[in-house]
């Protein structure tokens, strides 16, 4: 029995504004061909299919996609729910398909999937509030929720067991890509509440992580940080019945680079086509330093300011009562980039101004 552990699709998420569309289709390329070769007989997704509870339709066509696909070359595909993802939308049809298998009802987590007399058991993303009171749970916390559901499952005799759950374990590395889940109760889940089974596919931590011999993160596919540039993205192929795992990397579409130091000496560096994240430590902040990033970088995505010597000061309170609102933006200006408005901006400004003030008077 061989599965692929996949997680953290995010299908419709961007990245600082840039559609990563085209690099998600290309990852299902990559795991349909990773399916096709390595004779996997499940895919396992552990949430977050999409990145919001209401996707944009070419994510859902993608996903689609991606189900057929899988479908078509007669492997088993069993997905749940994530924080990200609306587990009625989700849902919808999952006692319709045929090998695609969805878990996104928390009353059905301990009910498996069989497959080649594997169980297959899927825990949705469990928010504590929803089901302390039908589980009558002693406490709102999501080690209980997960502890219920993990001991339904213990319960049943199957022999070998497959668990997908979506949570934060203890001891996890997080990036800054993943929506906060504490909402509701304490988050973190002990490595210990899923003793006990053969394998568990994780997901919500967007790195691959090791939590143990049979416990796992895949994480996401793709980056959706800059706190990920270090990462490896891919999927676990996991053997059950030689008991190890093999971590398949995914195709980059784009590396991430970060970039720091004054504006005129990251422009002598050699121009690249990765996605820049730049931090400028000039004493005073560069005019149009993004436009001219873009020139030599083209995928500059991110701008930050950090001036030599610390941190900035921290601004006194301005007075705006009663002051015209030119010298409130000039203000603003000097404040944020460290020098006074030219000539130039500060016409700018003034005719902005006086268009706004027109546009409310005939309005």
């Amino acid at each position: 029995m061989r599965l692929l552990h996949t997680s953290d699709w995010h299908l419709g998420r961007s990245f600082h504004r840039e559609s990563l569309l085209t690099a998600q289709a290309a990852f299902v390329d990559h795991l349909v061909a990773t399916v096709r070769a390595e004779r996997v007989d499940v895919v396992v997704v552990s949430g977050d299919v999409y990145d919001r509870a209401l996707p944009p339709v070419d994510a859902v066509a993608l996903c689609g996609e991606a189900l057929a696909r899988l479908r078509a070359l007669g492997v088993h595909t069993v997905l749940i729910s994530g924080n990200h993802d609306s587990p009625v939308r989700l849902g919808f049809g999952a006692d319709l398909m045929d090998r695609v298998h969805l878990r996104t009802d928390p009353g059905r987590a301990w009910q498996p999937v069989v497959v080649n007399n594997v169980g297959f058991y899927g825990i949705p993303y469990l928010e504590p509030e929803l089901v302390k009171g039908p589980w009558e749970l002693a406490e709102r916390t999501h080690t209980a929720a997960i502890t219920h559901a993990m001991d339904r499952i213990r319960a049943d005799r199957r022999e070998r067991k497959v668990v997908l759950a979506h949570a934060f374990v203890t001891g996890g590395q997080a990036s800054d890509s993943e929506r906060d889940i504490t909402v509701g109760g304490v988050a973190h889940v002990p490595l210990g509440a899923f003793d006990g089974v053969d394998y568990v596919a994780l997901g919500h931590l967007h790195g691959r992580q090791r939590m143990s011999d049979t416990v796992r993160y895949s994480g996401s596919p793709l980056a959706y940080s800059f706190s990920e540039a270090g990462h490896v993205k891919g999927s676990w192929l996991v053997d059950l019945d030689a008991g190890g795992a093999e971590f398949v990397p995914a195709p980059v579409p784009r590396p991430l680079t970060r970039l720091t130091g004054r504006l005129a000496d990251l422009l002598t560096r050699d121009p690249c086509d990765h996605w820049i994240q730049a931090t400028l430590t000039d004493p005073v902040r560069p005019k149009a330093a993004m436009e001219r990033l873009r020139e030599h970088f083209p995928n500059t995505v991110d701008l930050q300011f950090a001036p030599e010597g610390g941190a900035e000061s921290a601004a006194a309170p301005v007075t705006t009562a009663g002051r015209p609102p030119v010298e409130v933006a000039l203000d603003f200006v000097r404040e944020v980039r460290g020098e006074p408005a030219d000539d130039e901006e500060r016409r700018l400004l003034e005719e902005a101004i006086m268009a706004y003030r027109i546009k409310e008077t005939t309005a």
